[in-house]
């Protein structure tokens, strides 16, 4: 303020050495505390920030998309069917691929028992298949057959029987079907050497089982009932004489 017999006033900054050494020493220590107290909040920023980045790159961009759908372990199958059935959209990232969904849609193939899916990065889905088994041909026709598994399931139509598969006279094969299941049980219930002679199954009710052996013999079983003593008994007559062999009651066998 000028005149006045004021007084004229001024900003000076204070030389360091203007300020006690325990105070600065006090200050330098309230900054490190700072520093340390706010030091695990920015290395948590940070590995935020990288998950982040990483979980984008790997769920909502291409870098890790799928590029290649690899099938393994087909037979009747071609693994174009198969990479069809499974329907994933190449370049989709996979992390995001859902494998039970996939998995199903695999196992709707008619020929298939069972799929595995898996991820095999960094950028192929992997599918593995079981196709199903064989047990016995249905003749579905003129010149053709439908090939039946161990649970019963039609799932193939051929139209030549399969060597080494017997002929099952079924009339509607499937798993639900009765006669069906009483085939199965038999089949599954004969040796190796009544399996080697067998040509044929037929079930006309699930109590009138009949097979038809080579050298036009016939086995009249009877309902599917005690299958692992009939098989054991037909075993053993089969080196006797006799076109027919009834082990329809094993306790009372007959052969004639």
């Amino acid at each position: 303020m000028a005149g006045g017999g004021g007084r004229n006033w001024r900003l000076v900054r204070a030389d360091t050495d203007a300020v006690p050494s325990s105070v600065r020493r006090f200050m330098a220590r309230a900054r490190q505390r700072r520093l340390r107290a706010a030091l695990p909040w920015a290395v948590a920023a940070g590995v935020l920030l990288v998950i982040g980045g990483l979980a984008w790159m790997v769920y909502g961009t291409a870098v890790l998309g799928v590029r290649q759908v690899e099938v393994v372990g087909t037979s009747v199958l071609t693994p174009l069917q198969v990479e069809e059935a499974a329907s994933v959209r190449m370049r989709e990232p996979l992390a995001r691929i859902d494998l039970d969904a996939v998995r199903d849609r695999v196992q709707g193939l008619a020929a298939v028992d069972r799929a595995v899916v898996s991820r095999s990065w960094p950028a192929t889905l992997r599918v593995e298949v079981v196709e199903r088994t064989p047990v016995a041909a249905v003749p579905a026709g003129v010149k053709q057959f439908t090939l039946i598994d161990g649970a019963g399931v039609a799932y193939r139509t051929v139209t030549r029987k399969p060597a080494g598969l017997p002929l099952a006279r079924l009339a509607q094969p499937g798993p639900a079907d009765v006669n069906t299941k009483a085939a199965l049980t038999v089949l599954s219930s004969l040796t190796a050497e009544l399996r080697g002679q067998l040509v044929e199954i037929s079930v006309e009710a699930p109590a009138r089982i009949k097979l038809l052996l080579r050298k036009d013999r016939t086995v009249i079983w009877g309902d599917d009932s005690a299958s692992d003593t009939k098989a054991q008994v037909s075993t053993a007559l089969l080196r006797r004489k006799g076109d027919t062999i009834d082990v329809s009651a094993p306790s009372v066998v007959t052969i004639r």
